[in-house]
């Protein structure tokens, strides 16, 4: 679904999710993977296996693991669970970050009212004149 209006904030293009099911089931074996991984992670932190010889590696490891399994999850409910929505914004310059107007790039004098507006505008870009 697309609209026409070019105006700032309109819903350019929406794609619904797909929301299908083995996306669902993934999610949660993927979570019941993530819960055994941290158990076994508090598990190996309290009985001090960081204390022996390959103990912090092998607890590095399934920190790592868990941190990856996190963001298989992460990355599985973006695709398949969010809407894909595109919205119009407002396109500005490059110049337009830090400067009012392209002849004030070289800045304005310290102590003017204008220099006062030009960093008031600068802290709030859309600041209306």
């Amino acid at each position: 679904m697309s609209s026409s209006g070019s105006t700032y904030g309109d819903i350019h293009r929406y794609e619904p999710a797909r929301e299908s099911t083995a996306a669902a089931i993934g999610i949660v074996m993927l979570t019941l993977v993530e819960v055994v991984l941290v158990f076994f992670f508090i598990f190996a932190l309290v009985s001090g296996w960081a204390g022996t010889e390959f103990g912090n590696m092998f607890l590095g490891a399934i920190l790592g693991l868990v941190f990856i399994d996190l963001a298989f999850i992460l990355a599985l409910y973006r695709k398949e669970f969010l809407p894909d929505v595109m919205i119009v914004k407002k396109r500005r310059r490059k110049w337009e970050d830090l400067y009012i107007d392209s002849d004030q790039a070289d800045g304005v004098q310290l102590g003017s009212e204008q220099a006062w507006d030009t960093v008031k505008r600068a802290i709030y870009p859309y600041y209306k004149r």
